[in-house]
């Protein structure tokens, strides 16, 4: 039945996904309330869940644009389990707005396969993936990604290879004018402090352990299978697929890097691995087995928050 409701795009689909993800987000503070913080307004908090939602919607935007699934919801739905599995990813608002623009680049860098508006496209990827880093340092890991993209697409014109970097200056020097106005210095405005955390205690609860467990578990064994069926898409649509493992890879190493780590660096985490576990679940051909791996993934959050 889930797999019937969600293996079309239908509008009910997106209520069921905002439902879910209001749900994550208003059982955060009764559930985890010494993560909150206090000091956010109930304007600020609006304003971070619908930013979260809205990324929601620029994932299926990617997804359906570039055929990087069959037409199917499955992705916000994933997107919205992984919310209620790690609510947490609502707590840092800085993160939530650096994922925004992470995800805005990469519709930006996938849509290169068209190859037109290349510069435009790869400006807009250096200029975005800039802002995010503004917010949280540590998005800059995604800037590569630019240039792999650029390599996978097959494009070997040099001036493409200096366009990112000069998309990145042009935000450097309007965070530093902003700076300047604003705090009468030059780089008070710019994240300098690139801090890591190796320490993983915070990890060391049920709730975490049994998160961690379940997005590593079906997420390793659906990457098999999405990096063994890449070679059966179409030849101009196998770059964008690269593209989205490798973004999966970078998000996992900020995840490792967090210097606060206490959940919210899982949300750069959860647009990816959504698409790769959907890629996955459209290869299963034994309904009732669909059935139950869906089922799971709807299970866990549930018994999470439960308990």
């Amino acid at each position: 039945m889930i797999t019937t409701i969600f293996s079309k795009s239908k509008p009910i689909n997106f209520l069921i996904v905002f439902s879910i993800t209001l749900i994550a987000f208003l059982l955060l503070p009764f559930k985890y309330p010494d993560s909150v913080n206090p000091n956010l307004t109930i304007l600020a908090n609006l304003g971070v869940f619908l930013l979260v939602f809205l990324s929601v919607l620029v994932l299926n935007f990617i997804v359906s644009k570039n055929l990087l699934s069959q037409q199917n919801n499955y992705e916000i739905l994933l997107f919205a389990l992984f919310l209620l599995a790690v609510p947490q990813a609502f707590l840092n608002y800085k993160i939530v707005i650096s994922n925004f623009f992470i995800l805005l680049a990469l519709r930006r860098l996938i849509s290169v396969r068209s190859k037109k508006e290349v510069v435009k496209k790869l400006f807009d990827s250096g200029f975005l993936i800039g802002i995010s880093a503004l917010f949280y340092f540590w998005s800059i890991l995604f800037f590569p990604l630019i240039f792999i993209a650029l390599l996978l697409f097959s494009e070997t014109t040099v001036k493409y290879y200096l366009v990112p970097f000069v998309g990145l200056a042009a935000i450097a020097v309007i965070a530093i004018c902003f700076s300047i106005v604003i705090y009468n210095d030059y780089f008070l405005a710019i994240p300098m402090d690139p801090a890591v955390n190796f320490n993983f205690n915070n990890y060391n609860s049920l709730q975490f352990i049994t998160a961690i467990t379940m997005m590593a578990s079906f997420g390793i064994w659906s990457s098999l299978f999405y990096l063994r069926d890449i070679k059966k898409k179409m030849r101009s649509y196998r770059p964008s697929y690269k593209i989205l493992f490798l973004t999966c890879v970078f998000a996992a190493v900020i995840v490792v890097f967090a210097p606060i780590k206490n959940g919210s660096e899982f949300l750069f985490l959860f647009a990816p691995l959504s698409v790769i576990v959907t890629n996955y679940i459209e290869t299963i051909e034994d309904k009732w087995f669909k059935e139950l791996f869906l089922g799971l993934l709807i299970i866990i959050p549930i018994t999470l928050l439960v308990l």
